[in-house]
């Protein structure tokens, strides 16, 4: 699969490399508005493909993008420390304008996929820009939250977090829900296994759990600066998702029509994940008050819009 990613930063070139080492992609183009930054990273990148299959890794222009399955922007003004996603949208807007239209110029049928923080909002603002139809651009919304969940959940009951499904849906941001209700461990009640391996989820525990997801991105930026790896890996399994047609249920944001009884608006839900997109949509039997902090976590992204 050929993909190209717009922004060399410390993001595009993580997703860059952690596509190199899972093979999912073959073909990587990088594209910055500093060509000798995306020629170092692309460089850099390509000295790990020995070691990963030999995916062929080069900087490039909009014009190398012909032919390629997936577009990933990464591109934006970094998140400052102590700054939110949503304060982000004013100066990362101006940055979509300039770069959507060339890159669909070059690659009509590619699908976008969207990492620039504030994903949400930006994903809204990449679909009205593209004119594409909502299920063919990507945010990666709540991959990584999602992500963080499942390991949190993972290390407290000392199981692998293959094992664990639990997703955080709604807005990437402080608003994010953690559905507790229904997280499993397999095909297993959170709580009923919680109690089985005597690892109990109480209150205190899951309080610290829901911290811990809710903030590690500020923690983070506060200790270098940015975060990358992650999200860089949450890319790599889209892509991969994408290449393979799996059909596969992630938590993603997508400009979407409703959502309790909100929009249109895009935010993470449970999407299924293949080579034409987003091809459908499936709302979990939430509890009541997730219900509503979903309602919340949407009134949250339209107020931010401007709606």
């Amino acid at each position: 699969m050929k993909i190209g990613i717009i922004g060399a930063g410390a993001v595009g070139s993580a997703a860059a490399y952690a596509c190199v080492l899972t093979r999912a992609a073959h073909d990587i183009v990088l594209i910055d508005h500093d060509p000798a930054r995306a020629h170092a990273e692309a460089q850099d990148v390509l000295h790990a493909t020995p070691f990963a299959g030999g995916a062929r890794v080069r900087a490039g222009s909009y014009d190398d993008l012909g032919g390629v399955t997936a577009v990933v922007i990464a591109a934006g003004v970094a998140q400052r420390p102590g700054e939110s996603r949503l304060e982000l949208l004013g100066r990362n807007e101006a940055v979509f304008k300039a770069i959507i239209e060339p890159a669909l110029a070059a690659a009509p049928d590619a699908l976008l996929i969207v990492a620039t923080n504030p994903v949400d909002i930006m994903t809204e603002v990449a679909t009205r820009l593209s004119g594409l139809p909502p299920s063919r651009v990507i945010g990666t919304g709540t991959i990584l939250d999602t992500a963080r969940f499942r390991a949190l959940l993972a290390r407290h009951l000392q199981v692998s977090p293959e094992s664990v499904h639990a997703y955080v849906l709604g807005e990437h941001g402080d608003s994010e829900v953690l559905c507790w209700s229904v997280a499993t461990i397999g095909t297993i009640p959170i709580e009923v296994y919680a109690k089985a391996v005597d690892r109990p989820l109480g209150e205190e525990a899951r309080a610290a759990i829901d911290h811990a997801v809710r903030h590690a991105a500020q923690k983070i930026i506060t200790g270098k600066g940015y975060t990358n790896y992650g999200i860089g890996g949450g890319v790599s399994r889209l892509v991969r998702a994408i290449d393979d047609d799996e059909h596969l249920l992630m938590s993603v944001s997508m400009l979407t029509e409703r959502v309790e009884g909100r929009g249109p608006l895009a935010l993470s839900l449970p999407r299924v994940v293949g080579r034409a997109g987003i091809v459908e949509t499936v709302l979990p039997d939430l509890a009541p008050h997730e219900h509503a902090e979903l309602g919340h976590s949407a009134d949250v992204l339209l107020r931010a819009a401007g709606r």
